[in-house]
């Protein structure tokens, strides 16, 4: 098999990698409708589960948004900036945006890092102090920012928001 039919970064051919990927979307839907019936997004690890899904298999940063109603149940995921193999560009106005479009009531912030290394970054902490403000201006809250790599670590469970 010729090399530049292989995916990188798992050897895999890339019909396979697409095949995966599919795969993981069907699975984040599966556990989207079971928190959708069963409750809602309050439960940190349901959280981690359903974004390690969503996001886990990029190998670039994706920065997404689940968009919540007042009962915290998911109305949207958005993927909204999509960056390098370690930043992505987050804009404020565009999260707002999203949020207002939607009829948001609440936010969990998401990104992963393509690293695998979950542990956030002060860029991370800052942006995430940023768009904490820019949405409470609207009121809309701002309830967890979790970062993906191989575990998941919640600004949340760490008393940072």
């Amino acid at each position: 098999m010729r090399t530049s039919n292989l995916n990188k970064t798992t050897h895999y051919p890339d019909h396979q990698t697409s095949n995966l990927n599919q795969l993981l979307e069907q699975a984040a839907e599966a556990l989207a409708q079971k928190y959708k019936r069963e409750g809602s997004f309050t439960n940190a690890e349901n959280v981690k589960e359903y974004l390690k899904l969503k996001l886990g298999g990029y190998d670039r940063e994706v920065f997404a948004l689940m968009l919540l109603d007042n009962q915290h149940q998911l109305i949207h995921f958005e993927e909204l900036f999509f960056g390098t193999i370690d930043a992505a560009s987050v804009y404020s106005r565009e999260v707002v945006k999203a949020a207002l479009n939607i009829n948001a009531a609440a936010v969990i912030l998401a990104h992963n890092h393509p690293s695998g290394i979950a542990e956030p970054s002060q860029a991370d902490k800052q942006i995430t102090s940023k768009l904490v403000d820019a949405l409470a201006l609207i009121d809309i809250r701002v309830l967890d920012h979790i970062v993906v790599g191989e575990s998941c670590v919640s600004f949340a469970e760490r008393g940072w928001l």
